[in-house]
């Protein structure tokens, strides 16, 4: 008896994390609205200019388009599942004058129908990005 093996199909969170890293790192903010349910929210760590907490689909984006402002590279380490979110685990690195960014973070995004509802990023180094984004 042969053992056929067929490929396991990514799940739709998986797909959900790959088009939001996909967007994100070439600056399709369109595509990153599309993910998102009107009343999606991100909270960040810190005390700095992208730090807080957020409301809004639009805001989301906005977050999403300043952070890249600063010619953040967003290196995808691994994308975590479970049966109703996604997370991403990403490597962040930017050079400004004399500050660098190099930080690792998860960046947990929770699924309502299929769409980013909330997104909760994890920081390796909270003071490294207040720095940076001042």
């Amino acid at each position: 008896m042969n053992l056929v093996l067929h490929p396991v199909l990514p799940g739709a969170n998986l797909m959900v994390g790959r088009r939001f890293h996909a967007a994100l790192s070439k600056g399709d903010w369109s595509a990153i609205r599309d993910l998102l349910t009107d009343d999606a929210t991100w909270t960040l760590p810190g005390d700095n200019l992208v730090s807080g907490h957020v409301s809004g689909a639009d805001a989301v984006v906005e977050r999403a388009r300043l952070i890249a402002s600063y010619g953040v590279h967003f290196a995808l380490q691994n994308i975590l599942v479970s049966k109703e979110n996604v997370a991403l685990s990403l490597h962040n690195t930017a050079a400004r004058g004399d500050l660098i960014l190099d930080e690792h973070l998860a960046t947990v995004c929770t699924l309502r129908d299929g769409r980013i509802s909330a997104i909760e990023t994890y920081l390796s180094d909270v003071d490294g990005m207040n720095a940076f984004f001042q």
